[in-house]
């Protein structure tokens, strides 16, 4: 069944995202010629009737993609439970013509669009009995097609690594225990920061994970002693024994003990006061956690389902059975509305039952491998070494531009090695510092608080090794008995532990074990979908230019935006996504005249028809003649007096800022792979070089002797760029709408 016309809603609680997402349901389905409409208010407004129903147009979604919430509404409904709301629901959509529907909600949503799916045959057949609709229009109707998105900040479905709106609310949890942490450290003072989360501890633990709190409580892993007040309290004070000036404890709304008796923030707050004898303060986020301007991961993330579930529906993929779409690895992925139902319901059945064992290993691998990282690093001081095992020696450097998240993942090494007992030196200023043998030894307080700073506190520069330089670096490594090296940066990491390599055979000091951890806001490293910093760049970006498109609009301008990446067009893509941007030039597709014309042509027609603003984001390195300067002055001149042109070239802001959730639990990831790969290489007889990355949402090592045929050497980027494929949805949500599409929806077309 080919979708003629196709319904958008969003029900349950709103998420950030949401309006990114409806957004692209509406631009993918016209750019196909199929009528979109908008149901207002959820499933209720399908009981209420045809008055909640909307036909949407291009520019009706204009300028939401950076706003909160959801333009349709949303709302819990309880008459969709019952069989009378669906048979009101479904003579809307009968009386309405729309035979496919989008739903953008949470677990509840989802299964009531499932259940609504399975009844539409019965739910005709009453209706026609009732005379309230007739038998051709049944028989018009006789299917209907179900795509989910989930819209949720808990982050607690099955089938998709990420749901619209988790990263956003940990963006809010993050900047709100970052500013708590601030004054806690000033009063020598422990804060109970409540985060949402009725039957999922994601946000708890990625919010304790990426902040550095001292506590944390999740409802699928209650304490495990009986005596857990005692023993937090116990942990906490030695944390301040240590030299810690404050203590964060985060408590996920749902945490219980292993009765199921529930933990609340009042009662952390008296055994706290009890246990230290001092003031404990406490936040509840609440409601802050699901408002906002959506993060630019959640603006990319809502777009890219979005454009699925139309496809989705197009393709029919959803007609025999209601599908979900969402992201697994970077990748699009549809799974059975029905699977995705029953498997993240079991996981609140067996928390229900007190099975907490069996949820936790429901929540997944990285879930799990998150919460024992956490464990070590939640540790007031490590465990000693033991009598007997291998002490090694290991140095850590920050190399290349300072990208955020390079502290996180320094703090994160650290402290996992020398929870095993090993010993850690910070090379300072990168290889330059193990040229001038500058190291310092680190320990477990030595990283203190570095988990939300950007830049690099151990220093870094761009110089890679060569000629002399070896000579040097092979006394320092043989003078300080380093038997391990983790290099985080960016391509001169890359390049001057590659150098090292190939040098083994000159110089027998370097064979030892090292890594390569990807650290740069360009995300142009081979073997790595993601680098660390990249993530904060976007967002750097996002947040700048949606502050040029309210200058924009007023005064009727277009924005030429140029961002950095060198010959790596990813910030450009993504923040020309993330922002709706009319058009973005890429280094790997260059510019031409022609370009340029085309696109001047399409701004051009578009302001005449009643457009306030144009955004054009180009990539520093995308054409050398055609520089941003050119280009303003090009368009200015060209455009007729329809708009005037302004430039924005936004530099080293780009590279600074504290480093966002996602940067910072990557960062401690693959720092704790890292650090597992170094110990285990050290006892090999000719341990190996290499460079981790994630790919395809699992973490990979790749043997640095790979570094050519991976790269991209001309252009300093990778010979495969994931990324590039989200080009096509680009084009086709962000460009102008068709000719007259403007003068159309004025008169009411």
């Amino acid at each position: 069944m080919a979708s003629k016309r196709i319904g958008v809603l969003t029900s349950g609680g709103d998420a950030s995202g949401m309006n990114a997402a409806i957004r692209a349901v509406v631009r993918t389905a016209l750019d196909h010629g199929v009528e979109v409409f908008g149901i207002h208010e959820g499933f209720g407004g399908l009981i209420e009737g045809r008055h909640r129903v909307r036909q949407m147009s291009w520019y009706s979604v204009g300028g939401i993609i950076q706003r909160g919430g959801t333009i349709i509404g949303t709302a819990r409904s309880e008459r969709f439970r019952t069989r009378e709301g669906r048979l009101a629901a479904a003579r809307t959509l009968v009386e309405t013509g729309i035979d496919s529907l989008v739903v953008i909600g949470g677990d509840g949503s989802i299964s009531g669009a499932e259940v609504f799916r399975s009844e539409w045959t019965g739910l005709l057949e009453d209706l026609v009995r009732a005379g309230e609709i007739t038998a051709d229009a049944a028989a018009r109707h006789s299917r209907l097609a179900v795509v989910g998105v989930v819209g949720s900040i808990d982050n607690d479905a099955f089938g998709t690594d990420m749901t619209v709106g988790a990263d956003t609310a940990l963006h809010r949890i993050t900047e709100a225990i970052d500013a708590i942490s601030s004054t806690a450290s000033s009063h020598r003072r422990t804060f109970v920061v409540e985060v949402m989360g009725r039957h999922c501890g994601y946000l708890a633990l990625m919010g304790a994970l990426a902040t550095g709190a001292d506590w944390v409580f999740l409802p699928e892993h209650p304490p495990e002693s009986e005596d857990w007040e005692t023993e937090m309290v116990t942990a906490l004070k030695a944390g301040r024994e240590a030299g810690r000036r404050d203590a964060i404890v985060v408590l996920s709304e749902g945490a219980t003990d292993r009765q199921g008796r529930p933990i609340t923030s009042e009662r952390l707050q008296q055994v706290l006061e009890a246990g230290l004898a001092e003031a404990v303060r406490i936040t509840v986020l609440g409601h802050v956690q699901r408002g906002g301007a959506p993060s630019a991961y959640d603006r990319n993330l809502g777009t890219i389902v979005g454009h699925a579930a139309v496809e989705t529906l197009l393709a029919g993929a959803a007609d025999a059975e209601a599908q979900v779409v969402g992201v697994r690895g970077n990748r699009v992925v549809a799974i059975p509305l029905t699977e995705c139902v029953a498997k993240t319901r079991e996981v609140n059945d067996r928390l229900a039952a007190r099975d907490f064992a069996s949820a936790l290993d429901l929540r997944g691998n990285a879930f799990v491998t998150s919460l024992r990282t956490l464990q070590t690093l939640l540790r007031a001081l490590p465990h000693p070494p033991s009598p007997d095992q291998r002490r090694l020696r290991l140095g850590i450097l920050n190399v290349g531009a300072p990208a955020p998240g390079m502290n996180t993942a320094v703090r994160a090494a650290v402290r996992l090695a020398v929870d095993q007992g090993h010993e850690i030196f910070g090379v300072r200023r990168g290889f330059q510092g193990l040229v001038e043998d500058d190291l310092q030894p680190m320990n477990w307080m030595s990283v203190n608080g570095w988990a939300p700073l950007g830049g690099s506190e151990l220093g870094t520069n761009r110089v890679i090794p060569s000629g002399p330089d070896f000579h040097a670096i092979a006394k320092t490594i043989e003078r300080r008995r380093l038997e391990g090296l983790l290099v985080i940066g960016g391509w001169e990491a890359y390049q001057g532990a590659y150098r090292l390599v190939t040098e083994r055979g000159n110089f027998p000091a370097f064979g030892i074990p090292m890594v390569c951890l990807p650290a740069t806001i360009d995300n142009n490293l081979p073997g790595t979908e993601l680098s660390i910093g990249a993530d904060t760049a976007l967002n750097s970006i996002v947040n700048v230019v949606d502050k040029i498109k309210q200058s924009a609009v007023a005064e009727r301008r277009c924005y030429i935006v140029e961002v950095m990446g060198r010959r790596c067009g990813y910030l450009a893509l993504m923040s020309g996504l993330a922002t709706g941007a009319e058009r973005v030039y890429l280094h790997e597709e260059g510019i031409t005249l022609k370009s340029m014309k085309e696109d001047l042509d399409m701004l051009v027609r578009g302001f005449r028809e009643g457009k306030r603003l144009g955004l054009v984001i180009r990539n520093e390195d995308a054409n050398d003649t055609y520089d941003t300067p050119f280009m303003s002055a090009l368009f200015e001149e060209e455009s007729g007096g329809a708009f005037a042109v302004r430039q924005s070239i936004l530099g080293h802001l780009q590279q600074g800022g504290d480093p966002s959730p996602f940067d910072r639990i990557q960062a401690t990831k693959l720092a704790s792979r890292s650090v597992a790969y170094l110990i285990e290489q050290a006892a090999e007889e000719r341990p190996c070089a290499s460079f981790i990355g994630l790919v395809g949402g699992h973490v990979h090592f790749h043997p640095l002797e790979d570094l050519p045929r991976m790269m991209d050497d001309a252009n300093r980027r990778p010979k495969s760029q994931w990324w590039l494929g989200l080009r096509a949805i680009n084009n086709a949500l962000a460009r102008s709408a068709p000719a007259g599409a403007a003068a159309e929806e004025r008169n009411g077309a």
